[in-house]
């Protein structure tokens, strides 16, 4: 089968993805499994499907839960395999009785703001024991820490902070997330770019995005 490259809108608008929320550049779900014993069973009848399909999601299990991640690395993003498989997944997942959780879908990326990008991303590089990525950013050659990117400051900002988080949500919970952390005491420091990003803050400047797929360029 093809891998014909796909947008997040694209997917978005797709039917038999209800269990699946793009993420980046990947398309994700959770199935509540209730049991460890459960979620051995679900992985392996997928594992099975991803290897009859020659395409290979990256599945962690943890109790009480599965969770999936699909995307193409051959093209660094989502592609129609990517779909299909997900489709496959979840009717391997109805037929065992397990229900999928999209509210508990999460990524995190984290974002380090530089002046001079060149000389501080090896640093990071080395204490994280990260690889380079592409777009000024390194990532967890393993695949369980968060990737880190780097964005470009034109001036010094001692007054704030340097580093802020970067927390991407399915597109149908933002807003929650967003008004839950403005009831937790946080404040609103712009949200010019929603539905894209709302930038927040704590109550002592620390920064953190809430972002999805939705209107980015």
């Amino acid at each position: 089968m093809d891998a014909e490259p796909l947008t997040a809108a694209q997917v978005n608008g797709l039917e038999g993805l209800d269990d699946w929320r793009v993420l980046l550049r990947t398309l994700q779900a959770s199935f509540r499994t209730g049991s460890m014993a459960a979620g051995i069973e679900l992985a392996s009848r997928i594992a099975a499907a991803a290897d009859e399909a020659d395409h290979h999601p990256d599945l962690t299990l943890t109790y009480p839960r599965l969770h999936v991640l699909l995307t193409t690395h051959s093209t660094n993003g989502l592609t129609t395999r990517d779909v299909a498989l997900a489709r496959t997944v979840s009717a391997i997942a109805a037929d065992s009785g397990i229900e999928a959780e999209p509210e508990a879908l999460m990524q995190l990326e984290v974002a380090i703001d530089a002046l001079d990008i060149a000389a501080v991303k090896p640093f990071w590089e080395a204490v994280l024991g990260y690889r380079a990525d592409a777009d000024d950013s390194c990532a967890d050659p393993t695949g369980r820490g968060p990737a880190v990117w780097f964005q470009q400051m034109d001036q010094p900002r001692p007054q704030r902070n340097r580093i802020h988080l970067d927390v991407t949500v399915p597109h149908d919970v933002a807003e929650q997330r967003v008004a839950a952390a403005l009831e937790a005491g946080g404040t609103l420091v712009s949200g010019a770019a929603a539905r894209s990003f709302w930038v927040l803050a704590d109550p002592e400047g620390n920064e953190a995005c809430v972002c999805t797929w939705q209107d980015r360029k």
